[in-house]
């Protein structure tokens, strides 16, 4: 049956190579309906949306290696504004989230980025848990400052506490980020992968809230002053969303503090669904909005396993020696490869970059071609040391 156009339209928008699906979902009426679609009702509405979206896919697909896998565009058609900033939010967190784990056994591959229990993808470790929540934070930090640069006519700053007494000296002023407004379309949109009604969906819907509640958490205040000659007798102050890397890194501190959850088995094991709510319902009253959780215990990351996306270390690099280095990435070759059986095997690599540009006028820039040769350490197998011949036969003799 085909979709009308009073109803939304949801379309699915996998980045790992698979085509836009378009799925008709019984939304209520939308009157917010733009007069360049309206003069398209002849057409599919499921075909008019993918053909919207096709280019921003298309230039995501070409653009990145990592699969933003199912990642679903949700919600009425005055909606369609903000499907680039969403999927701009959601790059900015996988691409945080790859540079918080660079150096950690699990690293944030492309099979990772799965943001919903659809379709089976049940998984809820640790991990798991911080790619719900940078996502959800990722979403909702690009919607709240594309907002605030003014580029939706809807949206503006919070000037809800304007010309109010903030505290001793200063007082509510400038352009705050409206994160208010970030935080409810970002819901919109990425809560809507989560349809089921069981731990696991609740779970990710858990960690999604912790992850915009960490933008939340980290904004600061930024104030001007005002005063005679420079004086400062008096300051305006408003709110700003902080860097993201500090939203990332504020994230990776929850993640390693995330909390395991046990639920009833024996009232979840009873089959009945008001049962299973209520096992929910209580594990979760006792654990923080802001604090990520997890159901399963993580797999080994040292060891390859292609069913559940795993690479393993071996291959890795890691790093022994250069400038301003933190603990954690000095001893990632302790961490990577001599705890998970491998050892570290030291490369030579030549690589080839311009250097010595020089402008001409007029306009040229040329460059000359400079080869330098590099130190790199990655994690090998350890070669098992054969036995002298001699010594298998004492020992095959010493066995008889």
């Amino acid at each position: 049956m085909p979709c009308s156009f009073e109803h939304s339209v949801t379309c699915l928008l996998s980045l790992s190579g698979y085509p836009c699906q378009c799925l008709c979902l019984a939304f209520p009426q939308e009157r917010i309906i733009e007069e360049s679609v309206v003069a398209h009702a002849a057409m599919n509405p499921c075909q008019l949306f993918a053909s919207l979206v096709m280019s921003m896919c298309c230039h995501i697909l070409s653009t990145t290696a990592w699969s933003v896998n199912n990642f679903l565009m949700t919600g009425p058609k005055a909606y369609l504004t903000y499907t680039s900033s969403v999927q701009a939010g959601a790059q900015s967190g996988i691409e945080e989230c790859k540079h918080q784990f660079a150096w950690d056994r699990w690293n944030c591959p492309e099979s990772a980025l799965q943001l919903s229990t659809h379709n089976g993808l049940r998984s809820a470790t640790r991990e798991t848990a911080f790619v719900h929540a940078i996502s959800a934070a990722g979403v909702m930090y690009t919607l709240t400052k594309n907002c605030s640069m003014g580029d939706f006519d809807n949206c503006g700053c919070d000037d809800s506490k304007i010309g109010k007494m903030g505290g001793r000296g200063w007082v509510w002023g400038g352009c705050s980020d409206n994160v208010d407004f970030g935080e409810r379309i970002a819901k919109k949109f990425v809560d809507a992968l989560e349809n089921g009604h069981d731990s696991r969906a609740a779970v990710n819907l858990h960690n999604n809230e912790a992850g915009r509640l960490a933008v939340k958490a980290t904004l600061k205040r930024t104030c001007k002053c005002h005063g005679v000659s420079g004086s400062c007798s008096i300051q305006t102050c408003w709110m700003q969303l902080a860097d993201f890397r500090d939203i990332g890194n504020y994230l990776k501190i929850k993640h390693d503090q995330a909390q395991k959850l046990e639920m009833d088995k024996i009232r979840m094991r009873a089959g009945n669904s008001a049962d299973n709510r209520g096992a929910i319902a209580d594990t979760f009253s006792t654990v923080a909005r802001t604090e990520l959780i997890y159901m399963e215990d993580s797999p080994d990351y040292c060891v390859k396993n292609l069913s559940l996306g795993q690479h393993g270390t071996e291959g890795r690099e890691c790093l022994q020696s250069g400038k301003n280095l933190s603990q954690w990435e000095k001893r990632s070759c302790r961490r990577l490869c001599h705890e998970c059986g491998l050892k570290v095997e030291e490369r030579r690599i030549e690589t080839v970059s311009s250097c010595n540009c020089k402008f001409h006028w007029c306009c040229t820039v040329k460059c000359e071609t400079c080869t330098q040769t590099v130190t790199k350490y990655f994690c090998a197998k350890r070669h098992k040391k054969r036995r002298p011949h001699n010594s298998r036969r004492r020992q095959h003799a010493r066995n008889r």
